[in-house]
């Protein structure tokens, strides 16, 4: 892999993980256009590269969101305290209700993710499937911004919600669901605005996301050589710096912006890669 395809690869990355577009199928297509034989790397190398770009948006999240997560983790702690205490305790902060419905929504992705490991790694990391996925989650997501009411606020959030809110953020294990498109439409159809839904899903995928890297990173980065370190370096920052632009960005946009842009768009990428497969001569 050459700087150059670091840095576009860095730059999708960032683009993509926060919007409802899926960063995975873009990074996969990509690959492709790129010539992913060119890189000359092995499929270990690559899950390395990948792991560690995106821990770089995950900083993102960390850092643009700090005083919420130290302020709910604070809370979190203190309910716990609580809950161990013999007296009687106050009403459980929103924070900390907030902190423990983050924890019972990342459960659904823990469990399919583990139940599914090899059928997620293998079969269906496919160019086919990545398509479909597009266009199918991009349609229901238009649909979901149609319909949905919007009138719900993020304190509004029940333990129901928190679970279906999980189930919607587990779909995203299969490539080309979208890991933010699938909590905000099901966050959508629960009633919650636009920038509600965004904003839990952003907060939602930070226990699942920071696993998931680590434990990827941890099991692979002995596979990137000394030449991949700079490139590997360059593409983590540059995917650091758009992510964070990316959240503020999106934020500021769904105050009085919907989803259309971003339907129409996996709209358009599923179609450009199934024309890519059929006429082209894509290997899937």
């Amino acid at each position: 892999m050459n700087l150059f395809d670091a840095v576009v690869l860095g730059i999708v990355q960032g683009l993509t993980e926060f919007l409802p577009i899926s960063s995975s199928a873009h990074l996969q297509i990509v690959q492709n256009l790129l010539g992913a034989g060119s890189m000359n790397l092995s499929k270990e190398a690559l899950t390395a590269f990948i792991a560690t770009i995106q821990l770089g948006t995950e900083l993102a999240v960390l850092v643009y969101f700090w005083r919420d997560i130290l302020r709910i983790s604070k809370a979190w702690f203190i309910s716990v305290g609580h809950a161990f205490s013999r007296t009687k305790t106050e009403k459980m902060s929103k924070d900390a209700s907030l902190a423990w419905l983050i924890i019972i929504g990342s459960l659904p992705v823990v469990i399919i993710g583990l139940a599914f490991k090899d059928l997620i790694e293998n079969q269906l990391r496919n160019l086919w499937v990545i398509a479909f996925m597009l266009i199918i989650f991009g349609a229901i997501l238009g649909i979901s911004d149609a319909v949905g009411k919007k009138t719900k606020s993020i304190e509004s959030l029940t333990p129901k919600d928190g679970i279906l809110f999980g189930l919607g953020q587990a779909l995203a294990v299969i490539p080309g669901v979208s890991r933010s498109g699938g909590t905000i439409s099901v966050g959508l159809l629960l009633g919650y605005t636009r920038q509600a839904a965004a904003r839990y899903s952003f907060l939602l995928a930070i226990p699942a996301v920071l696993a998931s890297g680590l434990y990827e990173f941890a099991k692979t980065y002995k596979d990137l050589s000394s030449d991949m370190l700079l490139a590997t370096g360059v593409a983590t920052g540059i995917s650091f710096a758009v992510g964070f632009a990316v959240i503020a960005g999106l934020l500021r946009y769904l105050n009085k912006g919907s989803f259309v842009p971003f339907v129409a768009w996996r709209l358009i990428v599923g179609f450009f890669v199934l024309a890519m497969l059929i006429f082209a001569g894509w290997q899937a």
